[in-house]
Formats: structure tokens, sequence, C-alpha cells
């Protein structure tokens, strides 16, 4: 039986859940969230609730001999980087401004209020249910641009090291990534030395944290 963790119950998460659960029914879900009444809103056969905030959740519980089958992140946060500062604390690891050249390098880039850098292929608002085919545009019909987690992995100003953790799609429109990208992650993070630019992305849409290894 797969195990999937839900970390946000906000309306993401539910719909990630109600969703995934019509098509995966011998899967077990465990929904994380702070607010008890969006919790309850997540209850159901195969469903295990945690109150909880998410990316301690995370921090506190995932290890790299057990654990879920995928995460969906579905916070209000970039999860992946999150969870690194937790596992790795503030003597080894902080957060720094994600560097203004990058904003030249990648498409459309919006900036967060906690200074992560947002980027997208789309200049619209994308359909919930995008099956993200590898070869077009769901919306414009066009030939797909390249991939996002690809730009990514290369769109680094110099003394930059990119790392990217790609989110996969497990239902239309819905994404998540296997225990070990961010245990793999966190290693290479851990060797590095210096300006490291942390990002989740898939196909269309990414966000990226600026870190520095200390």
């Amino acid at each position: 039986m797969d195990e999937i963790w839900v970390i946000g119950a906000g309306w993401f998460g539910l719909h990630a859940l109600r969703k995934l659960s019509q098509v995966r029914k011998d899967a077990r879900f465990v929904v994380v969230d702070t607010n008890r009444d969006q919790l309850r809103q997540g209850e159901g056969p195969n469903r295990v609730l945690e109150q909880a905030d998410g990316v301690s959740f995370v921090h506190e519980h995932l290890k790299p001999d057990e654990g879920p089958d995928w995460i969906i992140p579905a916070l209000p946060v970039h999860l992946a980087a999150e969870w690194v500062l937790a596992q790795m604390g503030p003597d080894r690891l902080i957060r720094t401004t994600v560097p203004a050249e990058l904003e030249g390098m990648v498409p459309n880039p919006m900036r967060g209020a906690s200074g992560d850098l947002y980027v997208s292929h789309a200049e619209f608002k994308c359909p919930e249910d995008c099956a993200e085919p590898a070869d077009m545009c769901t919306v414009t019909r066009l030939p797909r641009k390249r991939n996002m987690f690809e730009i990514l992995n290369e769109a680094a100003p110099d003394s930059y090291l990119p790392i990217v953790v790609r989110s996969r799609q497990l239902g239309a429109g819905i994404g998540g990534y296997r225990p070990r990208q961010l245990f793999e992650m966190l290693v290479r993070i851990e060797k590095a030395r210096g300006d490291v630019l942390v990002s989740t992305a898939c196909r269309c849409h990414g966000v990226i944290t600026a870190l520095r290894r200390l």
C-alpha cells in the first residue's frame, strides 16, 4: 500500500487528496495542517489527520529508511528549502536573498513575501486538471517550452550551485516528489560550500530559494 503525505490542508491540499483518493483507493494518506477545521475536511477512509506544522512534521518524521512513497507539498512556503534548513540548522545553513540577476535568466519571475522567487512559463491561470503533457501546452496548444526543472538546473549566477527537486505528476494537476529526492538534495548541500539555489519545479512552474552553506 502506497503512503502519500499531503502537507497542507488548504484548497490545493484537499483538492489533491480528493482527486487521488478516487483513483488510488488502496493508498494511505497522511494529511498535515495546523488548522483543525481544515483537517476535518479531509476525513475519510485510509486517511490519518495530523494537526501539526507541516515543515516540523516532515523534519521530525521523515527518515531515509522509512516514510511515505510520495510527498505532496501544499503549503504557502517552499517545503523542500524549509526542510533542509531545519535538517541542517542555522549553524550550517542560512537563508539569503535570491540574487537579482537570476530574474533575467528565468521566465516570468515574481518575488514572494518570504523572498523566494516564483517562476512560470504561463502568463495565465492554468487549469487545475492540467495533465502536463510533454509535447504541448494544454491551454495554448503550442509546442511546450523547455522544461522548467531543466532551466532551473542551469540558471544560476556565478558562484551559485543550483539544485532542483523535480515535482512529478501523481494525478492531473497534482505534483509531488519522492522522499529520496530530499535526502539527495541534503547530501549535495552538506558537501557544498558557499551559495546554493534550491528549487522545486515541474515542467511549467517553479520556486527558488537562496541558501548559504556555512
